[in-house]
Protein backbone atom coordinates (compact mmCIF):
# COMPACT_ATOMS: atom_id res chain seq x y z
CA UNK A 1 0.00 0.00 0.00
CA UNK A 2 2.72 2.38 0.94
CA UNK A 3 4.52 1.89 -2.57
CA UNK A 4 1.51 2.99 -4.38
CA UNK A 5 0.80 5.71 -2.20
CA UNK A 6 4.03 6.86 -3.32
CA UNK A 7 3.21 6.64 -7.12
CA UNK A 8 1.11 9.32 -8.45
CA UNK A 9 -0.52 9.64 -11.74
CA UNK A 10 -0.13 12.21 -14.22
CA UNK A 11 -2.80 14.17 -13.33
CA UNK A 12 -2.20 13.62 -9.63
CA UNK A 13 1.66 15.25 -10.47
CA UNK A 14 0.32 18.44 -12.31
CA UNK A 15 -2.24 18.45 -9.43
CA UNK A 16 0.22 18.69 -6.80
CA UNK A 17 2.73 21.00 -8.42
CA UNK A 18 -0.34 23.33 -9.92
CA UNK A 19 0.82 22.50 -13.26
CA UNK A 20 -0.83 21.65 -16.47
CA UNK A 21 -0.97 17.85 -17.70
CA UNK A 22 0.00 19.30 -20.40
CA UNK A 23 3.59 20.47 -19.78
CA UNK A 24 4.31 16.82 -18.24
CA UNK A 25 3.39 15.62 -20.70
CA UNK A 26 5.70 18.06 -23.09
CA UNK A 27 8.77 17.38 -20.63
CA UNK A 28 8.22 13.70 -20.88
CA UNK A 29 8.30 14.27 -25.35
CA UNK A 30 11.46 15.93 -24.93
CA UNK A 31 13.31 13.79 -22.38
CA UNK A 32 13.87 16.56 -19.87
CA UNK A 33 11.44 15.16 -17.16
CA UNK A 34 9.38 11.82 -17.53
CA UNK A 35 7.43 9.25 -15.19
CA UNK A 36 9.59 6.96 -12.81
CA UNK A 37 7.46 3.92 -13.07
CA UNK A 38 5.51 2.37 -15.88
CA UNK A 39 2.74 0.01 -14.35
CA UNK A 40 1.65 -3.41 -14.96
CA UNK A 41 -1.30 -1.75 -16.81
CA UNK A 42 1.07 0.17 -19.06
CA UNK A 43 0.25 3.45 -17.23
CA UNK A 44 3.19 5.70 -15.99
CA UNK A 45 3.74 6.78 -12.25
CA UNK A 46 5.68 9.67 -10.87
CA UNK A 47 7.19 9.29 -7.57
CA UNK A 48 6.96 11.26 -4.47
CA UNK A 49 10.70 11.74 -4.74
CA UNK A 50 11.23 13.25 -8.27
CA UNK A 51 9.22 16.58 -6.52
CA UNK A 52 12.25 18.30 -5.82
CA UNK A 53 13.60 17.82 -8.84
CA UNK A 54 10.18 19.14 -10.87
CA UNK A 55 10.58 22.00 -8.28
CA UNK A 56 14.55 22.52 -9.30
CA UNK A 57 13.13 22.47 -13.22
CA UNK A 58 10.30 25.02 -12.22
CA UNK A 59 12.36 27.45 -10.44
CA UNK A 60 14.61 27.45 -13.59
CA UNK A 61 11.90 28.24 -15.93
CA UNK A 62 10.61 31.13 -13.50
CA UNK A 63 14.43 32.24 -14.03
CA UNK A 64 14.06 32.63 -17.56
CA UNK A 65 16.69 29.70 -18.39
CA UNK A 66 15.86 28.03 -22.12
CA UNK A 67 14.81 24.52 -22.18
CA UNK A 68 18.18 23.38 -23.29
CA UNK A 69 19.62 25.17 -20.37
CA UNK A 70 17.32 23.54 -18.11
CA UNK A 71 17.92 20.31 -19.78
CA UNK A 72 21.32 20.56 -19.04
CA UNK A 73 21.55 21.53 -15.48
CA UNK A 74 19.35 18.62 -15.19
CA UNK A 75 21.15 15.85 -17.40
CA UNK A 76 24.91 16.90 -16.37
CA UNK A 77 25.00 19.22 -13.58
CA UNK A 78 27.96 21.25 -13.48
CA UNK A 79 28.85 22.97 -10.40
CA UNK A 80 30.63 26.17 -11.15
CA UNK A 81 28.18 26.70 -14.72
CA UNK A 82 25.21 27.24 -11.70
CA UNK A 83 27.21 29.04 -9.72
CA UNK A 84 28.33 31.33 -12.65
CA UNK A 85 23.94 31.42 -13.30
CA UNK A 86 23.28 31.81 -9.82
CA UNK A 87 25.02 35.08 -9.42
CA UNK A 88 24.19 36.95 -12.92
CA UNK A 89 20.23 36.08 -12.33
CA UNK A 90 20.60 37.43 -8.63
CA UNK A 91 21.85 40.50 -10.06
CA UNK A 92 19.29 40.45 -12.62
CA UNK A 93 16.39 39.65 -10.48
CA UNK A 94 17.98 42.65 -7.72
CA UNK A 95 17.60 44.68 -10.74
CA UNK A 96 13.84 44.15 -11.72
CA UNK A 97 13.07 44.33 -7.88
CA UNK A 98 14.67 47.60 -8.01
CA UNK A 99 12.97 48.57 -11.02
CA UNK A 100 9.40 47.76 -9.52
CA UNK A 101 10.09 49.71 -6.88
CA UNK A 102 10.34 53.00 -8.47
CA UNK A 103 7.60 51.74 -10.33
CA UNK A 104 5.27 51.31 -7.42
CA UNK A 105 6.77 55.09 -6.15
CA UNK A 106 5.58 56.49 -9.40
CA UNK A 107 2.13 54.94 -8.80
CA UNK A 108 2.16 56.02 -5.34
CA UNK A 109 2.65 59.85 -6.50
CA UNK A 110 -0.15 59.36 -9.03
CA UNK A 111 -2.62 58.61 -6.76
CA UNK A 112 -1.88 60.86 -3.92
CA UNK A 113 -1.82 63.70 -7.14
CA UNK A 114 -5.00 62.98 -8.27
CA UNK A 115 -6.56 62.12 -4.89
CA UNK A 116 -5.41 66.36 -4.44
CA UNK A 117 -6.92 67.36 -7.76
CA UNK A 118 -10.29 66.27 -6.66
CA UNK A 119 -10.01 68.58 -4.01
CA UNK A 120 -9.42 71.22 -5.25
CA UNK A 121 -10.56 74.44 -7.10
CA UNK A 122 -9.42 76.65 -10.03
CA UNK A 123 -7.21 79.89 -8.54
CA UNK A 124 -6.49 77.98 -5.25
CA UNK A 125 -4.15 79.26 -2.89
CA UNK A 126 -2.52 77.32 -0.12
CA UNK A 127 0.60 77.06 2.00
CA UNK A 128 2.09 72.59 1.98
CA UNK A 129 4.90 71.45 3.58
CA UNK A 130 7.80 70.12 1.19
CA UNK A 131 10.29 67.15 1.69
CA UNK A 132 13.63 67.95 0.43
CA UNK A 133 13.84 66.35 -2.71
CA UNK A 134 16.52 65.93 -5.30
CA UNK A 135 15.36 66.60 -9.04
CA UNK A 136 16.93 65.76 -12.04
CA UNK A 137 16.91 69.40 -14.21
CA UNK A 138 18.17 70.38 -17.87
CA UNK A 139 17.85 73.63 -19.10
CA UNK A 140 14.84 74.60 -21.53
CA UNK A 141 13.46 78.06 -22.95
CA UNK A 142 9.77 77.19 -23.39
CA UNK A 143 10.42 79.52 -26.34
CA UNK A 144 6.72 78.80 -27.71
CA UNK A 145 3.84 76.46 -26.28
CA UNK A 146 3.86 73.40 -28.46
CA UNK A 147 3.97 70.60 -26.04
CA UNK A 148 5.01 68.27 -28.66
CA UNK A 149 8.55 69.85 -28.84
CA UNK A 150 8.88 69.86 -25.09
CA UNK A 151 7.76 65.73 -25.01
CA UNK A 152 10.36 65.15 -27.83
CA UNK A 153 13.01 67.33 -26.05
CA UNK A 154 12.22 65.44 -23.04
CA UNK A 155 12.37 61.58 -24.64
CA UNK A 156 15.79 62.86 -26.49
CA UNK A 157 17.29 63.60 -22.77
CA UNK A 158 15.83 61.56 -20.51
CA UNK A 159 15.24 57.97 -20.53
CA UNK A 160 11.04 56.63 -19.98
CA UNK A 161 11.20 55.83 -16.67
CA UNK A 162 12.37 58.91 -15.57
CA UNK A 163 10.28 61.23 -17.28
CA UNK A 164 7.22 58.91 -16.62
CA UNK A 165 7.74 59.68 -13.18
CA UNK A 166 6.73 63.57 -14.06
CA UNK A 167 7.72 66.22 -16.12
CA UNK A 168 7.51 70.14 -14.55
CA UNK A 169 9.54 73.44 -15.70
CA UNK A 170 10.40 75.77 -13.48
CA UNK A 171 11.38 79.58 -13.55
CA UNK A 172 13.17 82.29 -11.59
CA UNK A 173 10.88 84.66 -8.88
CA UNK A 174 12.55 87.66 -10.54
CA UNK A 175 11.76 86.43 -14.23
CA UNK A 176 7.87 85.10 -12.88
CA UNK A 177 7.07 88.52 -11.29
CA UNK A 178 7.98 90.69 -14.08
CA UNK A 179 5.73 88.64 -16.32
CA UNK A 180 8.85 86.93 -18.68
CA UNK A 181 7.36 83.97 -19.51
CA UNK A 182 8.59 83.70 -23.06
CA UNK A 183 12.11 82.35 -21.01
CA UNK A 184 11.70 79.32 -18.50
CA UNK A 185 14.79 78.27 -16.62
CA UNK A 186 14.23 74.94 -17.65
CA UNK A 187 12.50 71.05 -16.94
CA UNK A 188 12.69 68.84 -13.96
CA UNK A 189 11.89 65.13 -12.69
CA UNK A 190 11.93 64.07 -9.49
CA UNK A 191 15.03 62.03 -9.72
CA UNK A 192 14.42 57.89 -10.07
CA UNK A 193 18.49 56.92 -10.67
CA UNK A 194 21.14 58.75 -12.04
CA UNK A 195 20.64 59.75 -15.38
CA UNK A 196 23.92 60.93 -17.62
CA UNK A 197 22.01 64.08 -18.94
CA UNK A 198 21.15 66.82 -16.69
CA UNK A 199 22.18 68.25 -13.31
CA UNK A 200 21.01 66.63 -10.02
CA UNK A 201 19.45 69.37 -7.27
CA UNK A 202 18.23 69.69 -4.32
CA UNK A 203 14.94 71.11 -3.69
CA UNK A 204 14.89 71.74 -0.07
CA UNK A 205 11.88 71.22 2.19
CA UNK A 206 10.08 73.43 4.47
CA UNK A 207 6.44 75.62 3.84
CA UNK A 208 5.87 75.94 0.47
CA UNK A 209 3.30 78.67 -1.14
CA UNK A 210 1.53 76.64 -3.93
CA UNK A 211 -1.16 78.13 -6.23
CA UNK A 212 -3.64 75.44 -8.95
CA UNK A 213 -4.90 75.94 -11.88
CA UNK A 214 -7.24 74.21 -13.74
CA UNK A 215 -7.33 74.82 -17.63
CA UNK A 216 -4.86 76.27 -20.16
CA UNK A 217 -1.36 77.32 -19.55
CA UNK A 218 -2.47 80.77 -20.89
CA UNK A 219 -4.41 81.41 -17.74
CA UNK A 220 -0.91 80.65 -15.30
CA UNK A 221 0.18 84.52 -14.80
CA UNK A 222 -2.88 85.48 -13.34
CA UNK A 223 -2.53 82.49 -11.22
CA UNK A 224 0.99 84.24 -10.29
CA UNK A 225 -0.68 87.39 -10.09
CA UNK A 226 -2.88 85.91 -7.35
CA UNK A 227 0.13 84.33 -5.62
CA UNK A 228 2.51 87.35 -5.68
CA UNK A 229 -0.72 89.15 -3.90
CA UNK A 230 -1.34 86.94 -1.29
CA UNK A 231 2.25 87.13 -0.34
CA UNK A 232 2.55 90.94 0.06
CA UNK A 233 -0.84 90.48 2.00
CA UNK A 234 0.40 88.01 4.44
CA UNK A 235 3.80 89.01 4.42
CA UNK A 236 5.90 86.29 3.31
CA UNK A 237 8.54 86.31 1.66
CA UNK A 238 9.49 83.97 -1.10
CA UNK A 239 12.80 82.80 -2.24
CA UNK A 240 14.51 80.77 -5.36
CA UNK A 241 12.17 79.67 -7.95
CA UNK A 242 9.00 78.73 -8.73
CA UNK A 243 8.19 75.23 -9.80
CA UNK A 244 5.54 74.43 -11.97
CA UNK A 245 3.93 70.60 -12.62
CA UNK A 246 0.75 69.28 -13.92
CA UNK A 247 -0.63 66.98 -11.25
CA UNK A 248 -3.27 64.89 -13.56
CA UNK A 249 -1.53 65.24 -17.17
CA UNK A 250 -1.53 61.13 -17.33
CA UNK A 251 -5.16 60.95 -17.41
CA UNK A 252 -7.07 64.03 -18.70
CA UNK A 253 -8.46 63.86 -22.18
CA UNK A 254 -9.18 67.71 -22.45
CA UNK A 255 -6.99 71.02 -21.76
CA UNK A 256 -9.81 72.47 -19.77
CA UNK A 257 -9.33 69.59 -17.12
CA UNK A 258 -6.13 69.84 -16.81
CA UNK A 259 -4.64 70.75 -13.45
CA UNK A 260 -0.93 72.68 -12.89
CA UNK A 261 0.38 73.38 -8.95
CA UNK A 262 3.07 76.17 -8.67
CA UNK A 263 5.16 75.71 -5.65
CA UNK A 264 7.60 78.49 -4.20
CA UNK A 265 9.51 78.41 -1.15
CA UNK A 266 8.76 80.40 1.79
CA UNK A 267 11.92 81.99 3.85
CA UNK A 268 10.35 83.53 6.57
CA UNK A 269 8.25 81.01 7.94
CA UNK A 270 9.61 78.23 10.59
CA UNK A 271 10.05 74.70 8.52
CA UNK A 272 8.28 71.94 10.57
Amino acid sequence: MKKDIARLTVSQFAKLHHVNKRTLHYYDSIGLFSPKFKGDNDYRYYDYSQSMDFEFILMLKEVNLSIEEIKAFVHGFDEEKFLEMAKAKQKEIGEKIEKLRRVKAVLSQKQEQLLLCQNINDMDIRIENFRKEELLTVPYKFENDDFMEVFRYVQDTWSPEQYRNGIGSYISLEKASEGQFESYDGLYSPVLKREKNGQVVKRPGGKYLCGYLKGPWSRLPVLYDKMFSYAREHSLLLTGYAYEKGMNDFMIGSEENYVTQIAIKIHNIPDS
